[in-house]
Parts: C-alpha cells; structure tokens; sequence
C-alpha cells in the first residue's frame, strides 16, 4: 500500500499505531466472506462492460490478460497469475506499473486485457498505464477501493472493492480485497467457457476458504509474533515462495518494511538458492512458504539446506504435516487447505503479525512515523 498522506509529527504518541496490523488481520476472514458475497455482481457488471463491442461494432475477445500495479497491488496480481491461467485459461502477464508504461504497453499485442490494480485509486504510474494503453485501442478494467477515484472514471471498467471502517496502515485488508477481486474476476473469465454452473461452485469453494482464514489468523499469531520479536538483530528478512505463493511471499515482506522498518524482500525459491543464499549474514532469517501444490518438495527441502547453512528458519505450513520438521525450525501453521490458486489468502495472515512482533521489540511504527522526520513526511 501507498503510505498514507503525510501528517506532522510532534510526539512519537501521534505516530500511527502498530497495532493497527494486528487489528487488520483480524478482519480477514469477515473481509473474504462479505467479499465474495458481493463482488460477483460487480465483477459480472465490469466483464460486460469490457468485453462487449468494440467501436467498429465487432465482438471483442480477449486472448491474455494482464495485471498492472505497483506494491501490494503488484503483488496481488503475482499471487492471482496462476487463477487466470489455470482457471480462466487465460495467458497471463503481471507488470509493475513503471516497466508495463515504459516498456510493455509498446509491443501488447491487440485482445489483450488490461486490469490495473491500485487500492487508492490515484497510483500515477498505473492511471499513466490505463492513459496509454487505451491510446494504443487496448480495453482497460480498474480495480480500487472507490467507486470515484481516477483509477474508475479512466478505465473502460471499474471493479469498486472498498471495505467499511477503514484505516491508514500497512495494506493488509486492502491487499486481500484486490487479491478477492482478481480471483473472482478470474473465475468471470472463465466462464465463459467453462459456463456458470462451475463458476458457482467455484465461487462457493472460494467463500469456503474463509473459516480457514480465521483458523489460521488465530493459530499463527502468537508464533509469527514470538519470531519477530526475536529477530530484532536482523539486518534484512528474506521471504521465498514460488507460484502464487511468490506473491504472497512478496506482500509478507512489504509488511516487514512498512510494518517494522526492516529490510525484507520476497524471492522465488529457486533465484535466492541460486544468488542470495551465499550473501551474509550467514544467520540472516529465512520465511519459506511451503502450500501443498507444485513446489512445496523444493520448499521443504530449500529449507531443511538453508538450516544447515546457518540461516534461521520459518516454514509456513500445514498445521498437521509440521510434524517431521528438523526442532530448529519455526512453525507458522496454516490451518486447513485450499486449491494453490486461492491458497494465498491462507498463507498471508502471519504477515501482519510477524510485522507487528518485530515493530514492538524495536519500538517502531509503520511507515517509520514514530520519528520526528522520515520517509513517510516527506
């Protein structure tokens, strides 16, 4: 999430509170079950809206997909790529908003559908995107948290996924609205193929994630917390995961950032044992995000090695296949399961809670505001 808009700072009391992390995560699961109950007609609404004529009168259909953000809108589409592919048999590109306006848009090819993701609304570099990709005849579908922003009056279509009672923080409810939408608008593409019955009963199976969401929220608080805490002597925090995990492993460690003040960052499984693992220091802590699916084999065993190189290690995992872990290693359990193309909204709430735990023990708060100058003054 883009900080909030910068407010003086006199006394580190009106600094905004760490505690907000813990307070969005514990919305989550109610956040996924009102979502899912009224974003489909939204989606519905904004798919006929995009894909209806163009304006020579012809059918408009779409051949690939692509999704446009910037931070934790980037990383929703990264966590949602496999959903459109897999589900909506789409081919699928996500883009930060920078390289897809300066680069990409040049050489989309026609019958590409262009969704841009901002939770505000008003992400220059995205509205930029959307300006130039509708100059280049390319149909432009919005997501944010306003039925009123410029990211919906510029787009051919808008997807509204605001949330009551909301609050300047680290994104973390916002995040999952923009992940909700994209997997429902996913699921919208799809049928038209694989027809409304399946999107139904796909829909349903997604609304069912929910309860595993407020299992795991309640599970892994204590331990995401205890490990932050103890991690204050880091100078940077690597969180891996590969698939639609790598999105989630990339939105974990923006919380770390905003949350703590620490340098985090996500990687694919594969690229940190191929570079990051041989940098120092060699005790520097590790989040392995292990869903069952096409890579949890490599995530296991990534983190088994990385353990025996010296690095500190969390696995996020299922709850009851933690069993045969090595001791050395951090369980933030995942309570049930869900299809690898929804399983980030399972695999994402230790995020704010480990957060939370390492901005307690270093005496922080997001967005460094507990300083009388920082990044988020300026």
């Amino acid at each position: 999430m883009t900080a909030p808009p910068p407010t003086p700072v006199t006394n580190p009391v009106d600094a905004m509170d760490s505690a907000v992390l813990v307070r969005q995560s514990g919305r989550l699961a109610d956040d996924l079950r009102a979502l899912v109950g009224f974003l489909p007609e939204r989606v519905d609404e904004a798919w006929r809206g995009v894909s209806g004529r163009d304006d020579a009168g012809a059918d408009v259909t779409f051949r690939s997909v692509c999704l446009v953000g910037d931070g934790d809108s980037l990383h929703a589409g990264t966590a949602a790529e496999a959903a459109f592919e897999q589900l909506a048999g789409m081919p699928c590109e996500v883009q930060p908003a920078q390289r897809f306006l300066g680069y990409h848009v040049r050489g989309a090819e026609p019958g590409t559908l262009v969704v841009a993701v901002s939770a505000s609304g008003r992400t220059e570099r995205v509205l930029q995107g959307v300006a130039r990709a509708r100059a280049r005849g390319l149909r432009t579908l919005g997501i944010s948290g306003s039925a009123t922003s410029p990211l919906a009056e510029d787009a051919d279509a808008h997807i509204t996924v605001g949330l009551p009672d909301p609050e300047p923080s680290p994104g973390v409810r916002t995040h999952q609205a923009s992940l909700v939408a994209l997997l429902l608008l996913a699921l919208r593409a799809g049928q038209t193929t694989r027809g409304a019955d399946w999107a139904a009963r796909t829909r349903a199976e997604l609304l069912g994630v929910a309860d595993s969401v407020a299992a795991t929220e309640a599970a892994v608080r204590e331990p995401a917390r205890g490990w932050g805490g103890a991690l204050t002597d880091a100078p940077v925090i690597a969180v891996l995961g590969t698939g639609p995990a790598e999105g989630t492993a990339c939105y974990a460690a923006a919380k770390v950032v905003e949350g703590a003040g620490v340098l985090a960052y996500g990687r694919d499984l594969e690229e940190w044992w191929h570079v990051e693992r041989f940098a120092a220091p060699l005790d520097a802590p590790l989040v392995v995000l292990a869903p069952p699916g096409h890579s949890r084999e490599r995530a296991l065993e990534l983190a088994e090695r990385a353990l025996g190189l010296g690095r500190r290690v969390a696995l996020v995992t299922p709850a009851e296949e933690a069993g045969d872990l090595d001791d050395r290693i951090v369980v933030l359990p995942v309570h049930g399961t869900a299809r690898e193309e929804f399983a980030p909204l399972l695999y994402q709430p230790f995020a704010a809670h480990l957060a939370f735990g390492l901005a307690c023990a270093l005496g922080r708060s997001p967005f460094q505001r507990h300083r009388p100058t920082g990044p988020a003054l300026r």
